[in-house]
């Protein structure tokens, strides 16, 4: 019989750790073909757009989708559905706001894990909203990180950030008066906003950067001008096809010929050693994340799983 996980299910089994060997896993599937991913579509509503997304790993014996409703003036509500790929029975239904923070973060870091410097020690942090704490920590599980900055618009929003973020990361987390001032020769940046402009720009990074992009999933949204994505030496995203219909990142500079789709690396294939994330030290790499179903399916069978053995969630009645 399927179950119901709400968040405080979900809270209480998924860690970054479990995260972040369940998202590198839905890399490695897509590699080996034993799953694949269905790009994000968007339904328009008079106030607002129904968001669905779907995959399927037969591999691990799931598939399914999230959905999410974005209306005007009511809070974003998340949901994963999981089925068997063997049987086709629904499995769980699962409230997914947590779930998608910390995958979200989880892929940065696997992206990290690849692409940036071994010895990367400090990061810089352009956006201080809940996404961006995830992110955070993500990278820090995987590199030796000893600082960070922070920068957002408002001032009090960067302080809190930086003082929570030192406080659970047990790292010298600081607030920055500037974008440019906050990536200013650190190793990693970060940036997770929801802005329709630039907010880093090519003339502030240092040769070795390695740069997460992961709040542009939208083709009108954009982090990077052009001269960033122009000065990356490696660039990687999450799903090309995905990216080819929301990556505003990457849709405009391909428009204007600065890059070319064929540049374009899907990390599965960086996972799976077929293509390099960074060639040397001075490259400045760059990963643009979208945010894939894959990733809540896998994230979301294990949290399942656990929850099966710990006797969690509520039964559904059919």
């Amino acid at each position: 019989m399927a179950i119901f996980l709400m968040e405080n299910d979900v809270k209480e089994i998924l860690t970054m750790d479990m995260a972040l060997d369940t998202v590198e896993e839905s890399f490695r599937l897509m590699a080996e073909g034993t799953a694949s991913n269905s790009p994000r579509s968007r339904i328009r509503l008079p106030n607002g757009v129904l968001n669905f997304m779907a995959g399927a790993a037969p591999g691990i014996g799931v598939m399914g989708f999230k959905s999410y409703g974005v209306t005007r003036g009511n809070p974003v509500k998340f949901y994963v559905q999981l089925s068997s790929t063997e049987t086709g029975e629904l499995l769980a239904v699962i409230e997914a706001s947590d779930l998608g923070q910390i995958r979200t973060g989880a892929a940065s870091g696997v992206a990290t894990k690849y692409m940036a410097k071994e010895d990367a020690s400090s990061v810089g942090v352009i956006g201080s909203g809940y996404q961006a704490r995830t992110q955070l920590e993500a990278v820090c599980k995987i590199r030796p990180i000893t600082s960070a900055r922070v920068y957002s618009r408002k001032p009090e929003n960067r302080e809190k950030f930086a003082a929570d973020m030192s406080a659970s990361l047990g790292i010298e987390v600081t607030a920055s008066e500037s974008g440019e001032a906050c990536v200013k020769d650190v190793d990693v940046v970060i940036t997770m906003t929801s802005t329709s402009r630039p907010v880093l720009e090519g003339d502030w990074l240092s040769p070795g950067t390695h740069i997460n992009a992961a709040g542009a999933n939208h083709w009108m949204r954009r982090e990077l001008d052009g001269k960033a994505v122009g000065r990356a030496d490696v660039v990687v995203t999450d799903d090309i096809e995905q990216a080819k219909l929301e990556c505003g990142d990457l849709i405009y500079p391909n428009e204007f010929g600065t890059i070319r789709w064929e540049q374009v690396i899907s990390l599965s294939d960086v996972v799976a050693g077929v293509a390099k994330g960074r060639n040397s030290a001075e490259d400045i790499t760059l990963f643009e994340s979208q945010g894939l179903a894959l990733q809540d399916l896998t994230t979301g069978m294990r949290i399942y799983n656990i929850a099966k053995e710990r006797g969690l969630g509520q039964q559904l009645p059919f």
